[in-house]
């Protein structure tokens, strides 16, 4: 079957756009916010998913909260360029500000149900998480494993017809607010290791499931650790074959390129901020500031440039390779030189909340702006992506080549 025609396409969707959201304002009304990672309360959190969930089902049922997704899955079955061009019209509109547990739900969980769930699976979840009724976190990372998502412990044990799990998972966005949680878990200690893992479905009001936010340091609670402690999971909630979970998380990773509506909520402070600031000081004429600003803004180009590359190459059908990473790090060093540069015009003025405009909000996004560095993937790993695949250099050793799990060091 072709595909529409784009222009006629890219009409139809900003027609749709301008009837259930108003455009988007020059500049963003309210106190301002640069916070990296939300700092809100748990009241506030739970309000905001109420507001967006009612705009991603409208989307869904409108055919644009699944573009890239096969029709049979439930998407609209178009390439992702499709994808693409939606993000950029609906970048013109004042859309509710969305979250990570939105975003992992309808852009990564629904994909993958759809695609690996059985046919029970699909009929009662897929269509559930693509919309948002109902949401799901992401259960992959657990302390142990640091960027070694193959290395995860969390174990699965199939006893009388269910699974035992047993472990800790950790980083978990939105677990507090989530129904369930998509959990990576090992079932085979005796091969290697990503050959011994499994994935499930859990209900996070399960027993034996504790759910403990974990404070950041800007204040803000965003993530959270997930306790599992003989938790009880029917085999009918288990995606995909025993001990081919490794693929079922390769998947779900992938569907993050290719997520309907991959505009995010904005993360800390921009160029146009700093400019903003700058000029509210009275310093844009020093030529120092003027330097530092156009640092900024460079590194800024630089990141949107990336950033375009890696949509245009998703939207070819190719996959992300190298230039994600790359953009991963320039967006974690302009964070953090940004936050360098609010400090340096602020002063000790960042350090207290003296009433005055555009000043101490600045501390949400010096604080937040490391722990970007760690999230998505930390910067030494994109740094040997980028060595191994772009550079040529050697790969890092590997002391687990070829063991099986059980037979792997550990420390402590």
């Amino acid at each position: 079957m072709s595909e529409p025609d784009m222009q006629t396409w890219r009409a139809t969707a900003r027609d749709w756009l301008a009837s259930v959201l108003p455009r988007r304002s020059e500049r963003p009304e309210g106190p301002a916010d640069y916070a990296v990672f939300q700092n809100i309360t748990e009241e506030a959190e739970r309000e905001l998913l109420d507001r967006v969930r009612v705009y991603r089902k409208q989307r869904y049922d409108a055919g644009y909260g699944a573009i890239a997704l096969a029709a049979e899955l439930g998407g609209a079955g178009l390439s992702p360029r499709y994808v693409v061009a939606f993000t950029e019209e609906e970048q013109a509109f004042e859309t509710p500000q969305s979250t990570e547990l939105i975003s992992v739900t309808t852009g990564l969980v629904g994909p993958t149900i759809a695609t690996f769930g059985t046919a029970e699976q699909q009929a009662k979840y897929a269509r559930a998480f693509l919309r948002s009724d109902l949401l799901c976190c992401q259960l992959f990372s657990e302390p142990g494993a640091g960027s070694d998502l193959a290395a995860v412990a969390t174990g699965a044990v199939r006893q009388d017809g269910v699974w035992l799990l047993d472990g800790q998972k950790v980083w978990s966005s939105g677990a507090r607010f989530a129904d369930y949680g998509l959990l990576l878990a090992r079932t085979d200690r005796e091969v290697a290791k990503q050959a011994g893992l499994t994935m499930f479905l859990i209900a996070m009001d399960a027993p034996g499931v504790e759910v403990r936010p974990i404070r950041q340091m800007s204040g803000a609670s965003s993530f959270n650790e997930v306790f599992l402690s003989g938790v009880q999971v029917g085999d009918d909630m288990r995606v995909g074959p025993v001990g081919e979970g490794w693929k079922v998380a390769n998947a779900t990773l992938g569907f993050e390129r290719t997520a309907s509506g991959q505009a995010q909520r904005r993360k800390g402070g921009t160029f146009e901020d700093l400019l903003r600031l700058a000029t509210r000081l009275g310093k844009s004429g020093d030529p120092l500031v003027r330097q530092q600003l156009a640092d900024v803004y460079v590194r800024t180009q630089l990141r949107a440039a990336t950033t375009e590359r890696v949509a245009r190459a998703a939207a070819a059908g190719a996959p992300p390779g190298p230039a994600a990473s790359i953009g991963k790090l320039v967006a974690s060093a302009n964070l953090m030189r940004i936050g360098e540069v609010a400090t340096a015009l602020l002063g000790s003025r960042i350090a207290a909340d003296t009433g005055e405009p555009d000043g101490f909000a600045w501390t949400e996004h010096v604080l937040g702006a490391p722990g970007y560095r760690l999230a998505g993937g930390t910067d030494e790993i994109q740094r040997n992506i980028i060595g191994e695949r772009v550079l040529g250099l050697p790969r890092e050793p590997r002391v687990d080549k070829g063991l099986p799990y059980s037979k792997l060091p550990r420390s402590g």
